[in-house]
């Protein structure tokens, strides 16, 4: 041991040093994630000199330990080391973990980088991250130089001019690098890094990187700079757009890729913004027609999410003249996916037609997608019901919509009913309390009977949501005696559900209905043969003390209605029911205390 040094004070770092090297992964994880606190016990001055450095030789592990690491040296980690004047010291251990052959080991490390060039200084960025940086990119693998490309945008406006342009060099180096892999990087990152550029940079050293990028032969590369055509046509004015811009803009949306192609339609409302009315009016609505009927479904797919927002941009004759054309083609398309796609974005048309060219383009293709095979279409038209409700009457799609409700209520896919009931309230907003009483409420009582128990709890939740829009007075007719008939049911079943809507409805009610129509049959089913019910029931008086408990007549009906019962129910012969009787009842005599 060296003199001055007690046991305590090598003790941390000894351990650390002991797990990081154990056979068991889980343990260096631990150790890893422990860092922090061992920096802690060591202090500033030791945590530098001793923990960092040993920190930089330990690179050699899986990589799910040195995941872990580069993460804990990127969540403020300068704080345990002095502060920010050493920020610098972590850049060691990062700089060897951003060379790494895990792609996410390297992102995360250069993650962390890029967190400690916020707290760096200009000089200390320009004496240890300028040099960390030129290493990494003229590294002589390629794994470093596909690192260090998202390390160029963090610190170039920290730093002096003279530098600015040796990093704009740098960046166009990795652009035009023989590995595909550092393009692709250096494509992911220009976008960032052109935001930092003046215009005139922006033009003189920005664009030809992204030119070259945008014609590589990897269409991996090229699909990346989709991004970076709209932040830089965001810096340029719309004539240096169209002057600079538009023969890339036509080659991404007309790339022989794919997948080019479909990244193109997936960003295209934010190019259309980024470029100006000019140009979308003489050019990208043309462009646009050619994505929504590329042969590719998923183009299609993604060019049809763009709808509404692209139509936006478009005066309503256009959208009539080129865009609607395309929709009615669409809602007969193929490919489900694109029908699914449509039916989910068409319903924003409406309101930028107005109602009768609702009426007369839109209304005969929500019809015609209300009877689709496809779920998902069925069910993204009734979901985004609202906007068009907000444009025409909905009774216009009533008699469409019944049919495609009743279908997807009784689908054979849970998951189907589930996002149907779902929808429910809404509707019945919508539709309004003559025409759901008459053709929803029979199928709304169904689904509490439903053989999947995510089904009943559920249809609990949409009864009591009901109760919120058509008031306590409807509920008191159309819900209560029908829930509370269920709890006659032979079928323990429907027992069960009886007393799970009456928990989730009763807040939602108020006393006197309570007191008249659910205490008594509720009651009975607290003596149910079946354990399960009766300690239910337990859970559900306990919602109904702590409830209505808090008035005199409340308190009053807890004392004689609820107590008497708990207690008779906390000498069951079952556990779990004197269990829930015992607590219940312990709330229920805080609350009349209370």
């Amino acid at each position: 041991m060296e003199p001055g040094y007690t046991m305590e004070d090598i003790a941390p770092i000894a351990v650390l040093m002991d797990e990081l090297r154990s056979e068991d992964v889980q343990l260096r994880l631990n150790a890893i994630h422990s860092i922090p606190t061992i920096a802690l016990a060591l202090g500033p001055d030791r945590a530098r000199d001793e923990l960092v450095p040993f920190l930089q030789d330990s690179v050699d592990d899986e990589d799910e330990v040195l995941l872990a690491l580069a993460k804990e040296l990127g969540r403020n980690f300068e704080e345990y080391i002095g502060g920010k004047q050493f920020a610098h010291v972590l850049l060691g251990p990062l700089e060897n973990l951003s060379a790494v052959e895990e792609t996410l080991v390297r992102d995360k490390a250069a993650e962390s980088i890029a967190k400690i060039a916020e707290v760096l200084s200009t000089p200390q960025i320009e004496e240890f991250y300028i040099p960390l940086l030129k290493r990494l990119s003229q590294g002589e693998w390629f794994t470093s130089r596909t690192s260090s490309a998202a390390l160029y945008p963090p610190v170039y406006h920290k730093v002096s001019w003279s530098i600015q342009e040796d990093l704009r060099k740098g960046f166009a180096a990795l652009g035009a690098d023989d590995t595909p892999m550092v393009r692709r990087a250096a494509a992911k990152w220009l976008g960032p890094f052109v935001k930092n550029l003046s215009k005139q940079h922006v033009l003189s050293d920005g664009l030809p990187i992204y030119r070259r990028l945008q014609s590589d032969d990897q269409d991996s590369v090229r699909l990346l700079t989709v991004e970076d055509l709209i932040v830089i046509a965001k810096q340029l004015t719309p004539p240096e757009v169209k002057e600079q811009l538009l023969k890339q803009i036509r080659h991404s949306i007309a790339d022989k890729s794919w997948r080019v192609r479909y990244m193109a339609a997936t960003h295209f409302n934010e190019l259309a913004e980024a470029v100006g009315t000019e140009l979308v009016r003489e050019e990208l609505i043309g462009q646009y027609v050619q994505l929504l009927k590329d042969n590719e479904a998923e183009v299609r797919t993604a060019a049809a999410g763009q709808i509404p927002g692209f139509s936006k941009l478009l005066e309503k004759e256009v959208i009539l003249a080129r865009i609607v054309p395309c929709v009615r083609d669409l809602s007969h398309d193929a490919s489900q996916h694109v029908r699914a796609a449509l039916a989910n974005h068409i319903s924003g048309l409406a309101p930028l037609l107005g109602r009768d060219a609702t009426i007369e383009h839109l209304l005969p293709l929500f019809l015609h997608l209300l009877k689709d095979e496809f779920p998902d279409v069925r069910l993204n038209v009734i979901s985004k019901l609202e906007t068009v409700n907000g444009v025409i009457d909905i009774e216009l799609l009533s008699d469409s919509l019944l049919p495609a409700i009743i279908e997807l209520a009784e689908d054979k896919s849970w998951r189907v009913r589930q996002a149907i009931i779902e929808y429910i309230p809404l509707l019945a907003t919508q539709l309004g309390k003559p025409f759901f009483d008459e053709q929803l409420g029979n199928l709304c009582m169904s689904w509490l009977g439903d053989t999947v128990f995510s089904i009943r709890e559920s249809a609990t939740i949409n009864l009591k949501k009901l109760t919120e829009v058509f008031g306590v007075d409807w509920a008191k007719v159309q819900i209560v005696p029908k829930v509370m008939g269920m709890g006659q049911h032979p079928n323990y079943l429907y027992r069960m559900t009886t007393v799970q809507a009456i928990t989730t409805i009763a807040p939602s009610l108020n006393l006197a209905i309570v007191q008249a129509e659910i205490i008594g049959p509720l009651l009975q089913l607290a003596e149910d043969p079946i354990p399960n019910i009766r300690f239910n029931v337990a859970k559900s008086l306990e919602i109904l003390a702590t409830t209505y408990g808090n008035t005199t007549e409340g308190r009053e009906f807890v004392r004689k209605s609820i107590v008497p019962v708990l207690e008779q129910q906390k000498t069951d012969s079952d556990a779990d029911v004197r269990y829930f009787a015992a607590r219940a009842l312990q709330k229920a005599s805080a609350d009349m205390l209370g």
